[in-house]
């Protein structure tokens, strides 16, 4: 039998869960209606179980891209008139990627209330970026379906505004496949090479999982929702492995 204290602390949990008050909190908006919200939350882990029905976060993950790239754009045309388009879609690429949404979505303790299947609790789903910022997109359409696009734009810029700050001055570096190729020709080690390991997941949300190497050796291993992304990510993680980034 399950000690009455633990069973009375997981039920605490789930009520937390279930109600989702402190996030709205942190977030600064209240949802009217409140399916939106545990639709945004409810990874395909928790819908894909048996005892719980089809309904994840994935169609809203979709609609959420589109949102915070339009008002990431919008903002980057109004308020820096000084850039072209190249410079524009470098920025905005840098502002509404993975490791940003999943940033965010960690400074808002977003993971806490996710409801995951039970083999992604276990293997640490709520604090993988991959979901993290899947949630994230999803959380902002769920605003935007419930409260229009002034108020989602709001909370967006309010949530991003240091780490549009921070890209806009340069401080945030995310080009990590020219930054590892000019260290590795800079040590003469060789010459590197990107391999996709493997592809998980339905045909409409697949995950790609590269690695980099110098011959044999495998310098890092990285995810993405395309190739191109798992590349930087392998890029980032062999960076860090050489101790160029942090």
């Amino acid at each position: 039998m399950e000690h009455y204290f633990l069973k009375n602390f997981k039920r605490g949990i789930e009520v937390r869960r279930e109600s989702f008050n402190e996030l709205e909190e942190r977030i600064n908006y209240t949802f009217k209606d409140k399916n939106l919200i545990k639709e945004a939350l409810t990874h395909s882990s928790w819908a894909n179980e048996g005892k719980n029905n089809k309904i994840s976060n994935e169609r809203l993950e979709f609609l959420g891209d589109a949102v915070l790239s339009l008002v990431i754009s919008e903002y980057l045309y109004k308020k820096r008139k000084d850039l072209e388009e190249g410079s524009l879609s470098k920025y905005r690429a840098e502002i509404v990627c993975e490791p940003s949404l999943a940033r965010c979505a960690r400074e808002i303790g977003l993971g806490t209330f996710l409801r995951v299947g039970k083999g992604e609790e276990l293997t640490g789903g709520r604090e993988r970026d991959s979901i993290l910022a899947d949630a994230m997109e999803a959380l902002l359409a769920a605003i935007y379906l419930d409260a229009g696009l002034d108020t989602v734009r709001k909370i967006i810029l309010d949530l991003f505004k240091d780490i549009i700050e921070e890209v806009l001055k340069g401080l945030i570096y995310r080009d990590y496949k020219t930054k590892l190729q000019e260290v590795v020709q800079s040590m003469g080690i060789g010459k590197i090479t990107y391999e996709l390991v493997k592809e998980v997941g339905p045909d409409h949300n697949k995950t790609f999982v590269m690695q980099v190497r110098i011959g044999d050796v495998v310098l890092g291993e990285g995810y993405g929702k395309s190739k191109k992304e798992a590349e930087q990510a392998a890029a980032m993680e062999a960076l860090n492995k050489l101790g160029i980034i942090k």
